[in-house]
């Protein structure tokens, strides 16, 4: 029984390994195209999909602390991608929109993802796609649940 679950333990060490390995590209501070990050064509997305977006909301869609929020949204700012104005509701509030370059950046980073996404689902055979996404979105699911329960280290 102790080796199975070692076994099993290994294979999971194994995967997460490999994944944390192969999708370094999105975590990186590095510019993927026109000089905007992963994490920062996430806010573009995120913005562009809803239209304004108030730091608050953003923070939640990150999941990362306040300041890391702003850390990444001031760069937009300065680059001229994004717009922060007070929210009508609350002068202490702020709401992020996409400036006219934004717009053109996040269609411009959304081409060339979109590129790299169908040159991954290239590789993956056709009647195994489905089932490798939802496989991937359950697992992903499970670590996150883990993590929250995870109390080995203290």
């Amino acid at each position: 029984m102790s080796t199975n679950l070692d076994k099993n333990c290994r294979e999971i060490m194994k995967v997460i390994m490999s994944l944390a390995r192969e999708i370094r590209c999105c975590s990186r501070d590095e510019a993927i195209c026109r000089n905007v990050t992963f994490h920062q064509f996430i806010i573009l997305d995120a913005v562009a999909k809803k239209g304004e977006l108030s730091l608050a909301e953003l923070h939640g869609i990150l999941s990362v602390e306040k300041s890391t929020t702003t850390r990444l949204v001031n760069p937009l700012i300065q680059k001229g991608l994004l717009k922060r104005d007070k929210a009508t509701h609350d002068s202490r509030a702020a709401r992020l929109t996409l400036t006219e370059e934004g717009r053109e950046t996040h269609r411009r980073v959304w081409l060339c993802l979109g590129g790299f996404f169908q040159n991954i689902t290239r590789q993956i055979p056709e009647e195994q796609r489905k089932g490798v996404l939802e496989s991937v979105r359950v697992f992903t699911e499970a670590m996150k649940r883990a993590a929250v329960a995870c109390r080995c280290c203290e």
